[in-house]
């Protein structure tokens, strides 16, 4: 029997035409009930200058210093109908500069994320690239696209979303769903992923949360190998919140539990994970102490934060023999879910605030294991109602080899450093 033409699509194509039918299914149903809708939104305007140093193999694919820029508009539009709520964000992006061409040219080494978001591992591919150029992409996505209802103690939701769990205020290993890099700059947005979510309110105030994220394989197929499926019971005790969670991500067991206690007028929170890979067992943990305090008639907050990552290399040694035997830590920094190569971390950060409108923080991540370091200075200042500026200064640090002085790129003495670098983002909002 020939097969019909739906048949014959590639996994990736039925996957675009199923998305576009779920766009069009539900809002022809949303059409047909009285939503209030509401619009907001921003146009974001940035630009990044990084020094490549001498030894960096990254100048033999981009200039020197690398220059790049970004165009980010963003439309969130909400509606509601009393316990029945919709959500769907819309972005157009233009990046242009020498991290999309050095991308484009070497997908596997980069100054770190994907330029893009493309949807190829997603349920539904709600992403397109207008254009694509040498160092130049257009593109435009639904970062956001959901359904959602509220009970009086049951809440659930269906679509792309985005979650975020665990304790950590620097690093955050239980923040595995697309967490943010611990230097990232602008964390206003997680990417979503496309998800059912669900959550049970309890009269003592405790809550059970539920959540099961599609993904799709190399070959394009919806696989329960590549999906996750988690449980995380949120509670409460005279003295202290604590959380329980268990999970089976990328066909690998995740077990954590993490506490938040208040000791004077400072603050701990804790969390360990541990994961069950191929019957291995990696363990993480993160520490922190917060305190706040007034001094010169300025606010003033401070964290110190340790962090063991259970997947990272204790010796220093980062090169491509070194990253190879150990593919659990590769796959997770691949896939985006880890963003350091060492096993143990101090970092620290303090914030003040310069005036209700101004704040400026200094931080430093610490790599113990290789003594190298990371120091960024940062400020976030409201010029008015609706405009912000960012401003951040990367000063990394360390010996040639080391993760922040630049790991060994295998070629003789050259390395993959980044070396200082100067971010700047100017924000409207609507």
């Amino acid at each position: 029997m020939k097969p019909s033409s739906c048949d014959s699509r590639h996994p990736a194509t039925r996957s675009l035409v199923s998305s576009r039918r779920l766009i069009l299914l539900l809002l022809l149903s949303l059409s047909c009930n009285a939503f209030a809708f509401d619009l907001r939104g921003h146009v974001k305007l940035q630009g990044n200058i990084a020094d490549l140093p001498d030894d960096s193999l990254l100048r033999d694919f981009s200039d020197d210093p690398a220059v790049d820029s970004a165009v980010d508009l963003r439309a969130n539009l909400e509606g509601d109908a009393g316990s029945w709520r919709w959500h769907a964000d819309y972005q157009l992006s233009l990046l242009d500069g020498d991290r999309v061409a050095l991308q484009q040219q070497v997908p596997a080494i980069g100054f770190g994320g994907s330029a893009f978001t493309d949807d190829d591992q997603r349920v539904m591919d709600l992403a397109h690239r207008i254009s694509d150029e040498d160092d130049r992409i257009l593109g435009h996505r639904l970062d956001r696209f959901f359904i959602s209802h509220s009970g009086e103690q049951t809440v659930w939701r269906i679509g792309r979303q985005a979650i975020s769990w665990g304790n950590g205020m620097i690093y955050n290993p239980v923040d595995f769903f697309n967490p943010f890099d611990p230097a990232a700059v602008d964390t206003e947005y997680k990417t979503g992923d496309d998800m059912i979510y669900a959550q049970q309110l309890f009269d003592s105030g405790d809550d059970l949360q539920a959540v099961w994220v599609g993904r799709r394989d190399s070959d394009g197929h919806v696989d329960a190998e590549v999906a996750s499926l988690a449980l995380k019971y949120h509670g409460f005790s005279d003295r202290f919140e604590y959380d329980l969670l268990a999970a089976e991500h990328f066909d690998q067991s995740y077990f954590a539990a993490g506490a938040v206690i208040d000791v004077g007028e400072s603050i701990w929170r804790g969390d360990l994970l541990r994961v069950d890979s191929d019957g291995q067992q990696f363990d993480s943990a993160v520490l922190n102490w917060s305190y706040s305090f007034i001094a010169w008639r300025r606010n003033f907050s401070v964290t110190v934060e340790y962090y063991r990552n259970g997947f990272g290399i204790d010796d220093g040694d980062y090169g491509p023999a070194s990253l190879a035997a150990n593919p659990g830590l590769v796959s997770r920094i691949t896939r985006g879910e880890l963003f350091s190569l060492g096993k143990n971390y101090l970092a620290a950060a303090t914030t003040i605030e310069l005036s209700p409108l101004w704040l400026a923080s200094l931080s430093l991540f610490n790599n113990l294991d290789d003594d190298s370091r990371l120091l960024q200075v940062f400020s976030r200042h409201d010029l008015q109602q609706d405009l912000q500026l960012l401003i951040a200064l990367n000063l990394p640090r360390g010996d040639d080899g080391s993760e922040f002085g630049g790991i060994d790129a295998g070629l003789g003495d050259q390395t993959l450093a980044v070396g200082n670098s100067l971010f700047a983002q100017l924000a409207w909002y609507f």
